[in-house]
Protein backbone atom coordinates (compact mmCIF):
# COMPACT_ATOMS: atom_id res chain seq x y z
CA UNK A 1 0.00 0.00 0.00
CA UNK A 2 2.67 2.58 0.57
CA UNK A 3 3.68 2.13 -2.57
CA UNK A 4 0.87 3.62 -4.13
CA UNK A 5 0.77 6.90 -6.08
CA UNK A 6 -0.42 10.07 -4.23
CA UNK A 7 -2.87 11.77 -6.25
CA UNK A 8 -3.45 15.15 -4.00
CA UNK A 9 -1.40 16.88 -1.75
CA UNK A 10 -1.32 16.30 2.14
CA UNK A 11 -4.28 17.65 4.12
CA UNK A 12 -3.98 21.01 5.76
CA UNK A 13 -6.23 23.18 7.66
CA UNK A 14 -9.81 23.82 7.27
CA UNK A 15 -10.20 25.18 3.48
CA UNK A 16 -13.04 26.27 0.88
CA UNK A 17 -14.66 24.48 -1.58
CA UNK A 18 -13.79 24.77 -4.98
CA UNK A 19 -16.69 25.48 -7.78
CA UNK A 20 -15.96 22.19 -9.47
CA UNK A 21 -15.94 20.24 -5.59
CA UNK A 22 -19.40 22.29 -5.44
CA UNK A 23 -20.45 20.78 -8.09
CA UNK A 24 -19.46 17.59 -7.60
CA UNK A 25 -21.07 17.20 -3.77
CA UNK A 26 -24.32 18.65 -5.19
CA UNK A 27 -24.49 15.75 -8.22
CA UNK A 28 -26.01 13.73 -5.59
CA UNK A 29 -28.98 15.60 -4.88
CA UNK A 30 -32.20 14.44 -7.18
CA UNK A 31 -32.11 18.53 -8.58
CA UNK A 32 -28.29 19.78 -8.33
CA UNK A 33 -28.65 23.72 -9.81
CA UNK A 34 -31.24 24.51 -7.53
CA UNK A 35 -29.47 23.15 -4.53
CA UNK A 36 -25.88 24.70 -6.09
CA UNK A 37 -27.79 27.87 -6.64
CA UNK A 38 -29.13 28.27 -2.84
CA UNK A 39 -25.47 27.19 -1.68
CA UNK A 40 -23.71 29.60 -3.78
CA UNK A 41 -25.93 32.86 -1.98
CA UNK A 42 -25.43 31.01 1.29
CA UNK A 43 -21.49 29.83 1.04
CA UNK A 44 -21.44 29.59 4.89
CA UNK A 45 -24.23 27.42 5.48
CA UNK A 46 -23.91 23.53 6.08
CA UNK A 47 -26.59 21.06 3.52
CA UNK A 48 -27.77 18.12 3.95
CA UNK A 49 -26.97 15.49 1.31
CA UNK A 50 -28.45 12.11 0.27
CA UNK A 51 -25.23 9.37 0.38
CA UNK A 52 -25.48 6.44 -1.95
CA UNK A 53 -24.87 7.42 -5.37
CA UNK A 54 -21.99 9.86 -6.08
CA UNK A 55 -20.06 8.96 -2.43
CA UNK A 56 -20.77 7.30 0.58
CA UNK A 57 -20.04 8.65 3.74
CA UNK A 58 -17.95 6.71 6.96
CA UNK A 59 -18.27 8.67 10.16
CA UNK A 60 -15.40 8.30 13.12
CA UNK A 61 -14.87 10.18 16.31
CA UNK A 62 -12.25 12.42 15.97
CA UNK A 63 -9.14 10.90 17.37
CA UNK A 64 -9.45 7.40 15.81
CA UNK A 65 -10.68 9.33 12.62
CA UNK A 66 -7.43 11.38 12.25
CA UNK A 67 -5.79 8.67 12.86
CA UNK A 68 -7.21 6.90 9.66
CA UNK A 69 -6.42 9.81 7.79
CA UNK A 70 -2.98 10.62 8.61
CA UNK A 71 -2.83 6.64 7.59
CA UNK A 72 -4.17 7.02 4.25
CA UNK A 73 -1.64 10.12 3.41
CA UNK A 74 1.45 8.77 5.20
CA UNK A 75 1.30 5.64 4.09
CA UNK A 76 -1.65 5.08 1.51
CA UNK A 77 -2.98 6.70 -1.82
CA UNK A 78 -4.44 9.50 0.19
CA UNK A 79 -8.17 10.31 0.38
CA UNK A 80 -11.26 11.78 -1.10
CA UNK A 81 -12.98 14.40 0.57
CA UNK A 82 -12.23 14.80 4.90
CA UNK A 83 -14.72 16.73 7.01
CA UNK A 84 -15.17 17.49 10.76
CA UNK A 85 -18.51 17.42 11.69
CA UNK A 86 -19.82 17.58 15.54
CA UNK A 87 -16.55 15.98 17.23
CA UNK A 88 -16.14 12.97 14.36
CA UNK A 89 -14.71 12.85 11.32
CA UNK A 90 -16.50 12.23 8.09
CA UNK A 91 -14.42 10.17 5.51
CA UNK A 92 -16.31 10.36 1.79
CA UNK A 93 -16.04 6.89 0.18
CA UNK A 94 -17.29 5.46 -2.93
CA UNK A 95 -20.59 4.34 -3.14
CA UNK A 96 -20.98 1.05 -1.37
CA UNK A 97 -18.24 1.78 1.05
CA UNK A 98 -21.70 1.74 3.73
CA UNK A 99 -22.89 -1.73 2.41
CA UNK A 100 -19.48 -3.41 2.38
CA UNK A 101 -17.37 -2.37 5.32
CA UNK A 102 -19.12 -3.64 8.19
CA UNK A 103 -18.90 -7.41 6.67
CA UNK A 104 -15.85 -7.03 6.19
CA UNK A 105 -14.31 -5.45 9.71
CA UNK A 106 -16.50 -8.62 10.92
CA UNK A 107 -14.71 -10.90 8.57
CA UNK A 108 -11.51 -9.42 9.72
CA UNK A 109 -12.31 -9.87 12.87
CA UNK A 110 -11.63 -6.08 13.85
CA UNK A 111 -14.58 -5.06 14.70
CA UNK A 112 -14.28 -4.31 18.62
CA UNK A 113 -11.26 -2.43 17.81
CA UNK A 114 -12.70 0.29 15.79
CA UNK A 115 -14.66 2.33 17.93
CA UNK A 116 -18.15 3.70 17.40
CA UNK A 117 -17.77 3.64 13.03
CA UNK A 118 -21.21 4.18 11.48
CA UNK A 119 -21.56 3.79 7.22
CA UNK A 120 -23.83 6.02 5.68
CA UNK A 121 -24.86 4.83 2.47
CA UNK A 122 -28.02 4.39 0.15
CA UNK A 123 -31.17 5.90 1.75
CA UNK A 124 -28.93 8.05 4.41
CA UNK A 125 -28.31 11.76 4.34
CA UNK A 126 -25.44 13.41 5.98
CA UNK A 127 -25.27 17.08 6.77
CA UNK A 128 -22.00 18.29 5.22
CA UNK A 129 -19.88 21.97 5.88
CA UNK A 130 -20.44 25.05 4.16
CA UNK A 131 -18.75 25.77 0.68
CA UNK A 132 -16.55 28.65 2.95
CA UNK A 133 -14.92 27.73 6.10
CA UNK A 134 -15.61 29.97 9.33
CA UNK A 135 -12.80 28.29 11.33
CA UNK A 136 -13.07 28.89 15.07
CA UNK A 137 -10.01 27.36 17.08
CA UNK A 138 -12.25 27.39 19.94
CA UNK A 139 -15.27 25.68 18.76
CA UNK A 140 -14.19 22.05 19.07
CA UNK A 141 -18.08 21.03 17.48
CA UNK A 142 -17.54 23.13 14.25
CA UNK A 143 -18.55 21.70 10.85
CA UNK A 144 -15.13 22.15 8.62
CA UNK A 145 -13.91 20.72 5.76
CA UNK A 146 -10.15 19.26 6.20
CA UNK A 147 -10.09 18.01 2.82
CA UNK A 148 -12.48 19.92 0.70
CA UNK A 149 -13.62 18.63 -2.24
CA UNK A 150 -11.83 20.68 -5.06
CA UNK A 151 -12.44 18.45 -8.93
CA UNK A 152 -15.77 17.05 -10.08
CA UNK A 153 -14.44 13.47 -10.15
CA UNK A 154 -12.70 12.87 -6.81
CA UNK A 155 -10.78 9.93 -5.88
CA UNK A 156 -13.01 8.26 -3.40
CA UNK A 157 -11.25 5.29 -1.46
CA UNK A 158 -13.41 1.98 -1.55
CA UNK A 159 -14.23 -0.21 1.17
CA UNK A 160 -10.85 -2.14 0.82
CA UNK A 161 -8.82 0.83 0.99
CA UNK A 162 -10.92 2.12 4.11
CA UNK A 163 -10.95 -1.22 5.58
CA UNK A 164 -6.86 -0.87 5.64
CA UNK A 165 -6.87 2.71 7.52
CA UNK A 166 -8.97 1.22 9.96
CA UNK A 167 -6.39 -1.69 10.43
CA UNK A 168 -3.65 0.60 10.78
CA UNK A 169 -5.50 3.07 12.48
CA UNK A 170 -6.04 0.75 15.31
CA UNK A 171 -2.81 -0.81 15.40
CA UNK A 172 -1.41 3.00 15.99
CA UNK A 173 -3.80 3.49 18.92
CA UNK A 174 -2.36 -0.10 20.56
CA UNK A 175 1.33 0.83 19.80
CA UNK A 176 0.63 4.39 21.55
CA UNK A 177 -1.46 2.88 24.40
CA UNK A 178 0.26 3.70 27.79
CA UNK A 179 0.47 0.77 30.00
CA UNK A 180 1.11 1.33 34.19
CA UNK A 181 1.30 -1.37 36.65
CA UNK A 182 2.37 -0.83 40.21
CA UNK A 183 3.66 -3.98 40.66
CA UNK A 184 7.45 -4.59 39.33
CA UNK A 185 7.89 -7.00 36.43
CA UNK A 186 8.96 -10.03 37.49
CA UNK A 187 12.57 -9.83 35.46
CA UNK A 188 13.59 -6.63 37.77
CA UNK A 189 15.03 -9.30 39.95
CA UNK A 190 14.29 -6.62 42.86
CA UNK A 191 14.27 -7.73 46.79
CA UNK A 192 10.82 -6.92 48.27
CA UNK A 193 10.80 -6.09 51.96
CA UNK A 194 7.88 -6.19 54.19
CA UNK A 195 7.74 -2.62 56.36
CA UNK A 196 4.52 -3.07 57.43
CA UNK A 197 5.44 -4.32 61.09
CA UNK A 198 7.98 -1.91 62.34
CA UNK A 199 8.99 -2.22 66.01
Amino acid sequence: MSSLPRTHPAPTNACDVTPAGAAWLTSAETYPQGLLADWRARPTAPAVLPCGTVFDVVSVGAVFGRRMVDRLWHEGPGSGPVAAHRGRVLLFAAPGTAHRLPSLLRWEEWGPAVPSLLCHGAGDAVTVPPLTSRHDPDDRLASRWLVAPDTRSPRLPGPEVVLWACVRAARTAGASAVRISIFPRSDQGAKVYDVSRRR
